[in-house]
């Protein structure tokens, strides 16, 4: 499975793709507006250090949308454009497969909209499961629902699971198979840790000392 990076924030990318285990970034326009910076230019810096930066379009209609489209696939040819899921945005997922342009549909909650967005040709999807649980429904269930439907035939479109809150997220969409997370930075940092790990190291050090001595 995949492993982004959610953030729009350059040195939080940094950091995490040094560790070795970064396949992307997913950003969006909230994240962008949170660091305050020049969309283009973070997207070019993240586009330096990973091969799948999704960049959000903001448009709302189809003609803006894929002016939108255009521009940001020409600025890098890691740049992976955003589309929200609407009747609008499948319209923006076709033109995009015709042209080549990679897309990302975002704001997925059901698998009707998941099949939609595959067949309109969407690169990726994104089901936004954190909030599904937030409205009392269950995000994973519907990961397992579009893994299903998924196996059934030959979609070349990758399943996303975003809105992640928690390491448990991660493994349980490896276990139904999703192909890429996308996961907070927060998160991602707790990923590597185990307090078994910690204590273990530690006493591994002790018992070195005594050696040495």
């Amino acid at each position: 499975m995949k492993l982004f990076l959610d953030t729009a924030n350059v040195d939080q990318v940094a950091e995490i793709a040094a560790w070795g285990v970064l396949d992307g970034v997913t950003t969006n326009p909230s994240l962008v507006a949170k660091e305050g910076k020049d969309f283009k230019e973070t997207v070019m810096k993240m586009c330096e250090l990973v091969p799948c930066v999704s960049a959000q379009v903001t448009a709302t209609e189809f003609e803006g949308m894929k002016k939108q489209a255009e521009e940001y696939h020409g600025w890098h040819k890691h740049v992976v454009v955003k589309v929200p899921m609407t009747i609008e945005g499948l319209k923006t997922l076709h033109y995009c497969r015709e042209k080549k342009i990679r897309t990302n549909c975002t704001l997925v909650f059901s698998a009707n909209q998941a099949l939609l967005a595959a067949k309109a040709g969407a690169s990726i999807i994104s089901p936004f499961i954190g909030r599904l649980d937030d409205a009392g429904q269950d995000g994973m269930a519907l990961i397992a629902e579009i893994m299903q439907i998924w196996s059934y035939y030959d979609f070349d479109t990758e399943v996303l699971v975003a809105s992640t809150r928690h390491p448990r997220h991660i493994v349980e969409a490896a276990e139904l198979g999703a192909h890429i997370s996308t996961i907070p930075y927060e998160v991602f940092k707790r990923l590597p840790h185990h307090p078994l790990t910690d204590s273990g190291l530690k006493k591994f050090m002790e018992d070195w000392e005594n050696v040495k001595k």
